[in-house]
């Protein structure tokens, strides 16, 4: 059967017809030379690195697993020189400040690599997605001196990153953490403390892996106004800037888990650990929300990216896979892609992955805007969609990700079930997306306590706007019309929905009780903007591609976007049977 195939196709069609990618990018100084033709040429070569290279060591580095011996950890067989191969290539500092070695490249043309090397190999991706994240923290909040040390070699990929902010008895409640950080006198910190569940904690890549550790400054006060935010290297720096002695860390176990088996996930013992603080003490939190947020939206990408990788295998086996009559009974037996239930799996599967697409590069173009745009009112505006945004790709990706990876493993029956195909990997590891990085329940909760009430909740007012006049103007196409007005009324449950939100802000079950329906109403609300979008711009093209979009486009209005009614309903009926049931008779 075949591999994965980069959607190369369906990534051009949206930055060629789709959005306005030439324009933007005309406007955004540090951008005029890119436009849509070097942006796809770009991923194309990304796209065989990821096939070609990282898709094949996925399956066997998922058997093998990382390992820890003598303190050393030990990567999958492959995993090493793969990664050594694509920092050769530059695809690590694709889209890195130029300044400090980076290509530069706009959000879009990063995020879009993320989704190819999440459906190659979640476990590898991780490694650069950290990397970057850990550097882009480095950049807002770090001293010039640390930024000149270290975001050169994080940049091309060299050096790898993490973060260092769980422990046993501290992950969301990070204002329970109890890591220290001890001033040495010099400008220096002596770190101690215990963090789990470090992605990339550790690995035998060579190079030096930087930590952003959140821990407390002697007499800091309790909660997360005493956190501050460090850096502390795998190995200590000579004054040429080579790798010298080895920092006081260690790695004191591997995570036994249900899947991404080939990620290093650390518990990591800080015994002295030489560190820097970055940011301001006591701001460490905010600091390291820098992190967090690139993060989250890499994550949303993760389950994108399985999503894609899923439906891709599933349609390639019900194509193949021979059993029953056709729904006529006049053959037999026919392939399964031919049975109606089948092909709703498949088609649910492509019309998420390809509107969860859709809105990533829309998300990424607005990251850019609020990077670049010479408009200081641009730039804030853009900067609260995308803080409006984060937790909906985050949380709604990643839960569609695993929908369809479950999904798709069902179009394969038992052969689903077993390990020869990947599927039940693709269960395995999609599951994670959903609860690291913030669960996608905390997610929510920063959608309706925190995202929808900025400034009065005009910003959620304002993403609304876009959403209606694009909407009304898709309509004016006939083949767009039916997704572009069954859209418009999900909008106008959304509307309804938020202002009740709005209004019961002071009710302290209400938000929580409406979080998570709230978010996926959103997400459907966003999806099938894209959509009315896709088909008003499919519907002048005669291309398979273009036949394709129009046919999941009426799909997704007239069997997905549906599912609005019901949470419509839900949430009206408020947090009422929620939390009327006394505690100990649960």
């Amino acid at each position: 059967m075949a591999s994965y195939t980069p959607p190369v196709a369906d990534i051009a069609f949206l930055l060629e017809e789709v959005f306005d990618f030439d324009d933007l990018m005309q406007a955004l100084p540090g951008y005029e030379d890119v436009n849509a033709e070097l942006a796809v040429s770009v991923l194309d070569e990304g796209g065989k690195f990821c096939a070609g290279v990282l898709e094949p060591l996925n399956r066997p580095g998922d058997e093998e697993g990382c390992r820890l011996e003598n303190g050393l950890v030990s990567t999958p067989k492959g995993i090493a020189e793969a990664y050594k191969a694509f920092v050769e290539a530059g695809w690590a500092g694709l889209s890195g400040d130029p300044e400090y070695g980076g290509q530069g490249l706009p959000r879009a043309v990063q995020i879009l690599l993320d989704e190819m090397l999440s459906s190659a190999n979640l476990s590898f991706g991780l490694f650069p997605g950290l990397t970057r994240g850990a550097a882009e923290a480095i950049a807002h909040h770090a001293s010039p001196e640390l930024k000149a040390t270290y975001l050169p070699k994080m940049i091309s990929g060299e050096w790898t990153g993490a973060m260092a902010l769980t422990e046993a008895s501290a992950g969301t409640d990070l204002g329970l953490l109890t890591t220290k950080a001890e001033p040495v006198g010099d400008g220096s910190y002596r770190i101690k403390g215990t963090k789990i569940f470090i992605s990339s904690g550790d690995q035998d890549f060579g190079g030096n892996i930087v930590h952003l550790i959140l821990a407390r400054l002697p007499d800091a006060p309790k909660g997360v106004k005493g956190i501050s935010l460090f850096l502390a290297p795998k190995f200590l720096l000579r004054e040429d800037g080579s790798l010298g002695a080895r920092n006081g860390m260690s790695v004191g176990a591997l995570e036994h888990k249900m899947g991404i088996h080939a990620q290093p996930t650390c518990v990591m013992n800080y015994d002295g650990a030489i560190g820097w603080l970055v940011g301001e003490p006591g701001r460490g939190l905010n600091a390291m929300f820098t992190m967090m947020n690139a993060e989250r939206l890499f994550v949303g990408i993760q389950g994108l990216g399985i999503a894609e990788a899923a439906t891709q295998k599933a349609t390639g086996y019900a194509r193949e896979r021979l059993q029953g009559r056709s729904p006529d009974g006049s053959r037999g037996p026919v392939a399964i892609i031919e049975h109606p239930d089948v092909r709703k799996m498949l088609l649910t599967g492509r019309s998420i992955s390809d509107a969860c697409r859709a809105l990533a590069i829309w998300t990424a173009m607005q990251m850019d805007i609020s990077a670049r745009h010479p408009d200081a009112a641009v730039r804030r505006e853009a900067d609260e969609l995308v803080a409006l945004l984060t937790p909906v790709v985050k949380a709604a990706f990643t839960d569609f990700g695993f929908e369809t990876a479950v999904t798709s493993q069902q179009v394969f029956g038992g052969h689903g079930y077993i390990r020869e195909w990947g599927m039940e990997q693709f269960v395995r590891d999609a599951r994670i997306t959903q609860i690291y990085e913030g669960t996608n329940g905390v997610q929510a909760m920063d959608l309706v306590s925190r995202k929808l009430p900025m400034a009065d909740g005009a910003v959620a007012s304002r993403f609304f706007s876009i959403i209606r006049h694009d909407l009304q103007a898709a309509a004016q196409t006939p083949a767009a019309r039916a997704i572009a007005e069954a859209s418009e009324q999900a909008l106008g449950r959304l509307e309804r929905t938020t202002q009740s939100l709005l209004a019961a802000r002071d009710e302290p079950t209400a938000a929580g009780a409406a979080a998570t329906d709230y978010l996926r109403l959103f997400a459907l609300v966003s999806c099938g903007w894209m959509w009315a979008r896709m088909a008003e711009k499919a519907a002048v093209g005669d291309t398979p591609l273009h036949r394709r979009k129009l046919a999941a486009a009426r799909f997704f209005a007239e069997r997905v976007l549906p599912q609005a009614i019901g949470l419509e309903a839900a949430l009206a009926n408020g947090p009422g049977s929620l939390m009327e049931l006394e505690a100990d008779l649960f």
